[in-house]
């Protein structure tokens, strides 16, 4: 028998001060069975960096060609495409080639380092990429907020955020690997 995904809820309270955007989302994130909590988490706050009532999740891991993350226009056009770790280069320039923008969340400070110094020079050509990378200290502390059922308040200033819940609070700052230089 097959494992199912656990499901986790998110009230998700989102003050964006670099955007201008201050909007609340209920959330349901279903793990995957191979996925932890770390990146699920760190799948939470790509939602949260990016907060937009039409970006929603894809549908997870054992979904090929589909992003953690995406957000389509009215006519179906994907706008935003996001992936959460470290993917292969060649998925990375075909999501460019489908979408207006795409951000790569990485995660894992090793391999992402690995990843990024061998990806680099290819990928810093894509002109609609954008890529964060997160410590090992900060994924660790947004798996510590993960909880089956979540409430979350989530500030966003000057590239750092704060996400606070009912009995803790933490601060991250996502390293810019690779910015567009139209953003």
């Amino acid at each position: 028998m097959a494992l199912r995904a656990e499901i986790y809820r998110a009230e998700l309270s989102v003050a964006d001060m670099d955007r201008h955007v201050f909007e609340q989302h209920t959330l349901t994130l279903a793990r995957h069975p191979s996925e932890t909590e770390g990146r699920m988490m760190v799948r939470l706050l790509a939602f949260a960096l990016h907060s937009d009532e039409s970006l929603g999740f894809g549908r997870g891991l054992s979904t090929e060609g589909e992003p953690d993350l995406w957000k389509r226009d009215d006519t179906g056009a994907v706008e935003l495409w996001i992936d959460v770790g470290l993917p292969d280069e060649k998925s990375v320039r075909k999501a460019c080639g489908r979408a207006r923008n795409v951000v790569v969340l990485a995660y894992g400070e090793r391999r992402a380092e690995s990843w990024w110094e061998s990806s680099a020079a290819a990928l810093a050509r894509l002109e609609n990429l954008r890529v964060l990378t997160l410590s090992d200290q900060d994924t660790a502390a947004l798996q510590s907020l993960a909880a089956r059922s979540m409430k979350l308040a989530c500030t966003v200033q000057d590239g750092h955020v704060w996400l606070a819940s009912d009995t803790a609070s933490i601060e991250i700052t996502p390293s810019i690997r690779h910015t567009p230089a139209t953003l």
